[in-house]
């Protein structure tokens, strides 16, 4: 864990709201993890008998999310394994964050700032602004008032470095359900939501399988 504590006390006085400063100081943890298999799987190792890193992975229906690293500062690093079905979810997130892709590839759509954006929302009237393809060694900052969607290829990963949470809850679309919904921090959830997205040790050894595989660690 050294490598991520390395770069923690510059990321600790980060103004998270500013993207070019945050986009800036987190490049180089980024490129290191990236670069260096080894510090990577160290992380990785750590992660896997660390209690309170465990506690906060998580396991949804289109990815899992390995926490490398948990600041008291309020910053984590993640990594996040998209799975084979990944759906077209325009959303705002409750931080901002930067990201760099390992491997695979998604569609990276920006629909603007979330003025507006609320559960009154009318799916079919998002506009994109953007569209791009963030690939293996693609690297970007996301403000946490943007609304994106990404839609990734099977076995894609990307390293996350999120900034402190900002709001308490953020709002998540589904392009083909035509679902709007809410959802919040884990201080805000009930028991039972916490348990349904809780990664348990199977899910996360076949995240760590997927990354031998991939060659990532």
């Amino acid at each position: 864990m050294s490598t991520i504590r390395t770069y923690a006390t510059q990321l600790q006085g980060l103004d998270w709201d500013d993207a070019a400063q945050v986009g800036a100081a987190t490049a180089d943890v980024l490129a290191h993890l990236s670069e260096d298999r080894a510090a990577l799987r160290s992380a990785v190792d750590h992660a896997a008998i660390d209690p309170q890193l465990r506690a906060l992975c998580e396991h949804y229906d289109i990815l899992d999310k390995i926490v490398l690293h948990d600041d008291p500062s309020g910053f984590r690093v993640r990594l996040h394994l998209f799975g084979p079905d990944h759906y077209d979810r325009p959303h705002n997130h409750r931080w901002s964050y930067s990201a760099q892709v390992l491997a695979g590839r998604y569609t990276h759509t920006l629909y603007g700032t979330e003025e507006g954006f609320d559960e009154s929302t009318d799916i079919a009237k998002l506009q994109a602004k953007m569209v791009r393809s963030e690939h293996a060694g693609s690297r970007y900052t996301l403000h946490h008032t943007m609304v994106h969607a990404a839609v990734a290829d099977p076995d894609t990963v990307s390293l996350i470095v999120r900034g402190p949470a900002v709001k308490e809850r953020f709002l998540v679309t589904d392009r083909v359900t035509g679902q709007v919904w809410w959802q919040r921090g884990a201080a805000d959830e009930s028991p039972e939501e916490a348990a349904a997205k809780r990664m348990t040790q199977g899910q996360f050894d076949r995240c760590v399988d997927a990354l031998k595989w991939l060659g990532l660690i």
